[in-house]
This record gives structure tokens, sequence and C-alpha cells, in this order.
């Protein structure tokens, strides 16, 4: 079993606090170039466009987590990857980073890479048995 520590995005040096203040820039409908720039931070732009992109493509995973414990959101955003930001700030309110409460309550990084199967749905039925 493996345990994720919620501010350490496994493989990446970004930490998820950081991710997580610029994906709700995004929310706000700031530009990724203009949110990292605003932060100041010492990694390049280049950087936060390849961790969207590596987002993008774990969005299957995360919202299958997500919406396993409660419904999406309504949301204004057509973009898949804010309705999920949205989705994540809703699931986890109190927490001021969201990537980290993410990766601690399901124990499963963001951005993908070895993790656990995925939660079965409670509503899942169990296969039927074959009587003789």
């Amino acid at each position: 079993m493996a345990l994720y520590f919620a501010e350490v995005l496994p493989r990446h040096s970004v930490t998820a606090p950081l991710l997580a203040r610029v994906l709700s820039s995004l929310v706000w409908g700031i530009a990724l170039k203009a949110a990292v720039e605003s932060i100041h931070t010492l990694f390049a732009v280049e950087t936060f466009y390849r961790l969207r992109q590596r987002l993008r493509r774990q969005l299957d995973l995360v919202r299958v987590c997500l919406h396993g414990e409660q419904a999406a959101p309504v949301s204004k955003q057509s973009d898949a990857l804010l309705q999920t930001v949205e989705h994540l700030r809703r699931f986890f309110p109190k927490a001021s980073d969201a990537v980290a409460a993410f990766q601690l309550h399901f124990q499963r990084p963001l951005l993908g890479g070895p993790s656990p199967p995925l939660p079965r749905p409670a509503t899942e039925l169990s296969p039927p048995s074959l009587a003789s």
C-alpha cells in the first residue's frame, strides 16, 4: 500500500499548493501564463503548461473518484479541467489546497502514477452468481 504525502506531487518538483494556486487562478479566468507570473515562482511557465496537459490526461480518473462520493456541481465552465477544479474546491471546501486534500483523501496522485485501484461505487451490483 502506498501512502501519499498530500503536498508532494509524485515525480514532480512543483508542490501541490503551488499547482492549486495556479488552478484556482484559471477558474477565475486568468490565463495560465499570467497566473504563473503572478505567483513569482522559479519554475518556467512551460512547466505549468506540461502539468496542465498531464492533468487533462488524468481527468477521467480524478472525476471518477470525485463523482463516486459526490455528484459534480452545476458549473458555468465549458472546459472539463475547470469543471473538475470547481468540483475539487466544492468537495474540499475547508481546504486551502484542494490538490493536497484530494491526494490525502483518495491516497492517489492527482497527476497520475502508481496508485491503488479506483474505488467501486457503493451502488454497483455484485456480479450475478452462476447457480446450477
